[in-house]
This record gives structure tokens, C-alpha cells and sequence, in this order.
């Protein structure tokens, strides 16, 4: 099972951009989806969630009121758009995938998510 995530790239700051993740496999509607982003020389963190059905989701607290999260089951994809970019959004942003996640739970943990699309680099200027 593969990721593709894209729609990354360059913004200014107060921008907008959107990017898109599916997966290359069936049985999209199984998998709770999160973004995570990993900036240089720090650890990789949540950004957001969305659990199965899409009717849960969760935001880390940085990020909250500016990005949505959300997914299309009958196009396997999930989205994460992102507004009012600040520098310190700028990173490298994963998608995966958790396709053991319990109903309507949303994982933080990236441990929890067992696949993993390659990232796509975010880069925010002032």
C-alpha cells in the first residue's frame, strides 16, 4: 500500500494551499487518515485526523481554526486545507494511513499508523 500526497509547495504567508492524499489500494473507507508534518532539525508531529466514516476529526492545538481536514471515500482521497500559512507551518507533510484504527477514534500517535506516503514539502515566506 502506497500514499500519494501532493499539493505541496510554495506560499506566502496568510496563504492558502490544499493538499490531497490517496491511496494506492482499496478499501480507503477502512483507514483513519492523518496529516503529520516533520520541520528540519525537530520530530515529526500531528497536524490532523480524520477517522473512518469522517465524522470525527482532531487538529492539533497549533493548527486549529486555520486548517480542515477531510475525506471523499468514493474518490479515496483525503484532504488537508490549510489557511492563514505561518512560518512555522513550513515543513514536510506526510500522509497515513491507521487501517486498525477503531471506529470513530481519530490516533495521534504516529506509531499508530502503519502506512506512510513519501511527503511534500510546504515552504512558507514572509
Amino acid at each position: 500500500v502506497q500514499l500519494q500526497a501532493y499539493g505541496g509547495g510554495s506560499v506566502q504567508a496568510g496563504g492558502f494551499l490544499r493538499l490531497p492524499c490517496q491511496p494506492c489500494a482499496p478499501h480507503f473507507s477502512r483507514a483513519a487518515m492523518a496529516w503529520f508534518r516533520q520541520a528540519p532539525g525537530k520530530e515529526r508531529e500531528f497536524v490532523a485526523g480524520i477517522s473512518r466514516s469522517g465524522r470525527t476529526t482532531d487538529y492539533a492545538n497549533s493548527v486549529k481554526g486555520r486548517f480542515t481536514i477531510s475525506r471523499d471515500n468514493d474518490r479515496k482521497t483525503v484532504y488537508l486545507q490549510m489557511g492563514n500559512l505561518k512560518s512555522e507551518d513550513m515543513a514536510v507533510y506526510y500522509c497515513a494511513a491507521d487501517y486498525n484504527a477503531i471506529v470513530g477514534r481519530v490516533p495521534t500517535e504516529p506509531t499508530t499508523y502503519e502506512v506512510w506516503g513519501h511527503g511534500t514539502l510546504v515552504t512558507v515566506s514572509s
